[in-house]
């Protein structure tokens, strides 16, 4: 019985990590019968709220405290003399390895874009640390900017993993110039998740509703001061005057400071009173993708309301902030002209409404390309079971 570990996970409050924690389970069980896996959870408690510890193993990691041992001390003077902090923030997940009576062969980081942003230490010494227990390791489902994998110290890390499974050709084709041969491209595991239909509140009508979903990410990454909010005010606005349908508000991340909900019930409470506006609470990720997939358009800044949308085959604007947007639906669609608006670029508050205004003259066009190419699409999304058998 091979027993595997997942880690690099932000936790479920944040949707897009809780589909790929519930996604690569199922995927993973696909290719045989394995025991839950261990999982690595920063926010744990955010598991045990969405019941991810159902399916696996949750191991808090905010409440691991590392021993006295040898290792301890010497990551301790690695801190204080050297500033290295990410030997110590390593220990948690080693004695949660060296604790369990379970033999693990395999770790899976399975963060998505642990790699797009700041600092990646901590990641490289947990992949070091998990080979030097005899642990294989692998990238999952990942994005990369590219212009940080040619530094040598990613290079080394990323060239320790097993095998590196790319979710979207930009990062691939990133990878394999930089030499790397121990890479796959295979869909997000997240294409794989499975739905949950819950009854549709009042104002939300099935097949002929806009679903908004928006963040703290674009509003702080678009060049001109609440430039965002107002361009999703005008869409609004717009929807509400040219159009029969309602717009259901549909947020994906609820960590406290990074809270969809917070953006959006700002646009709820302006919008109200129309009765075209609907807001959607917090749910688990099979039971958003439930609501996603019964609109007739999806607008997204969060990447895996995207890829509920999608899967669905729900035509949809992205609003992007990052390479993973851009890879994404270029490998459905050829190109991301017109498919993602990179929130960077906003310069009119009308910039957002245009964008829209394409997806929706094209609808039919749009809906037809996915619904003959998405069943294909997401049962590659399955082979990522094999590669992980090919190593086990």
């Amino acid at each position: 019985m091979h027993n595997f570990i997942l880690y690099g996970h932000g936790g479920s409050g944040n949707h897009g990590c809780e589909a790929i924690v519930r996604s690569l389970i199922k995927i993973v069980n696909n290719i045989g019968s394995y025991d839950m896996p261990l999982l690595m959870a920063a926010r744990g408690f955010d598991d045990i709220q969405y019941e991810i510890d159902k399916i696996a193993n949750v191991s808090k990691v905010e409440t691991i405290n590392p021993s006295p041992t040898t290792a301890f001390l010497h990551a301790y003077l690695r801190l204080k003399l050297l500033k290295q902090y990410e030997y110590l923030d390593t220990l948690p997940y080693i004695y949660a390895v060296k604790n369990d009576k379970k033999k693990y062969s395999l770790a899976l980081s399975i963060g998505g874009d642990n790699y797009c942003y700041g600092d990646t230490s901590n990641f490289a010494c947990i992949n070091r640390s998990y080979n030097k227990l005899g642990i294989k390791t692998a990238l999952i489902g990942c994005s990369i900017e590219p212009n940080i994998i040619n530094h040598t110290i990613i290079e080394r890390d990323l060239s320790k993993y097993a095998v590196i499974i790319a979710r979207e050709s930009i990062t691939y084709e990133a990878l394999h110039k930089a030499g790397l041969r121990n890479i796959k491209l295979l869909p997000d595991p997240a294409f794989q998740l499975d739905r949950i239909d819950l009854p549709l509140p009042k104002g939300f009508t099935e097949n002929n509703t806009v679903g908004l979903n928006i963040s703290h990410i674009i509003i702080e990454a678009e060049n001109h001061s609440n430039l965002a909010l107002y361009s999703c005010e005008r869409l609004i606005e717009h929807i509400i005057d040219t159009t029969d349908m309602q717009i259901a508000l549909i947020p994906h991340v609820v960590w406290e400071g990074k809270d969809d909900r917070v953006p959006l019930r700002m646009l709820f409470e302006k919008y109200k009173h129309t009765g075209r506006v609907v807001m959607i609470e917090d749910h688990n990720c099979m039971e958003l993708k439930g609501y996603i997939a019964r609109c007739r358009f999806m607008i997204a800044a969060r990447t895996h309301a995207s890829i509920a949308a999608y899967s669905t085959c729900v035509p949809t604007l992205v609003v992007g902030y990052s390479v993973k947007a851009k890879g994404i639906a270029k490998d459905i669609f050829g190109t991301y002209e017109n498919y993602v608006l990179p929130v960077q670029s906003l310069a009119q508050e009308d910039d957002l409404k245009n964008a829209f205004d394409w997806i929706y003259k094209n609808e039919d066009l749009i809906r037809t390309h996915l619904q003959s190419m998405m069943p294909e699409y997401r049962e590659r999304a399955l082979l990522i079971g094999e590669e992980l058998k090919k190593i086990m």
